[in-house]
């Protein structure tokens, strides 16, 4: 005896369940996908494994290690008083998103990308910066810029003043720069060349505030 009735109700209990499961395994789509990430947006929390350690690289760690000997310094003085009024700051973790920031924001500024430097600069930075993207793109000129490597992220000075946290970071970085005029020809640079540059930059945050995010508000050369 047949039951197509049966069969129906089978088959739509099984398309049910079977979409359900590829909902679990693939997600859903929130709209937010595309968000810029915060290269200083602590880590969710994890259980502790081996691989969860933040790595930095040998010379910016022994940096570190130098830094944490040294507390009865104006810097070992500075970093105490941000940990005191944020006790989520770490040393290693703020280098390491300082890496990213900086890669990020050398990135973006070479691409004219003004949309991903404003929410990592502070309006003075950010000024500069787009003025300087302005006047290039004005000149019909390209800036071409490959990040071969960041040899160095060194703490240099930590700060906090009222609720405001400073922490400065000397970056070492190997880095190929080449700026073209419209027709291709190369007006500035070494287009195979890399040169050795140093950065001076200072981050800030409130450390009252509920956001969490640092933004750089000063950059200058050793």
């Amino acid at each position: 005896m047949d039951f197509p009735f049966l069969d129906i109700v089978f088959f739509a209990m099984l398309a049910v369940f079977l979409g359900l499961r590829l909902r679990n395994v693939l997600g859903r789509r929130t709209g937010t996908e595309k968000r810029q990430p915060d290269p200083f947006k602590p880590a969710e929390a994890a259980p502790p494994a081996a691989d969860n350690v933040l790595k930095l690289p040998e010379r910016d760690r022994k940096a570190l290690e130098t830094l944490a000997g040294e507390a009865d310094t104006p810097i070992g003085r500075g970093i105490k008083a941000i940990k005191g009024a944020d006790p989520g700051f770490e040393e290693a973790g703020f280098v390491g998103g300082a890496r990213g920031a900086f890669e990020m924001i050398v990135t973006a500024f070479a691409k004219g990308d003004v949309q991903t430097l404003r929410p990592l600069l502070a309006d003075g930075v950010f000024d500069n910066f787009k003025r300087a993207v302005d006047d290039r793109t004005g000149r019909g000129e390209i800036l071409e810029t490959t990040l071969v490597g960041i040899t160095a992220a060194e703490l240099i000075d930590a700060d906090l003043a009222g609720s405001t946290a400073k922490v400065t970071i000397r970056f070492v970085s190997e880095q190929v720069n080449v700026t073209k005029a419209a027709d291709g020809k190369v007006v500035d640079g070494d287009p195979v060349g890399a040169v050795a540059i140093t950065d001076i930059w200072t981050f800030a945050r409130d450390v009252r505030s509920s956001d969490p995010n640092w933004m750089l508000v000063e950059t200058r050369a050793p």
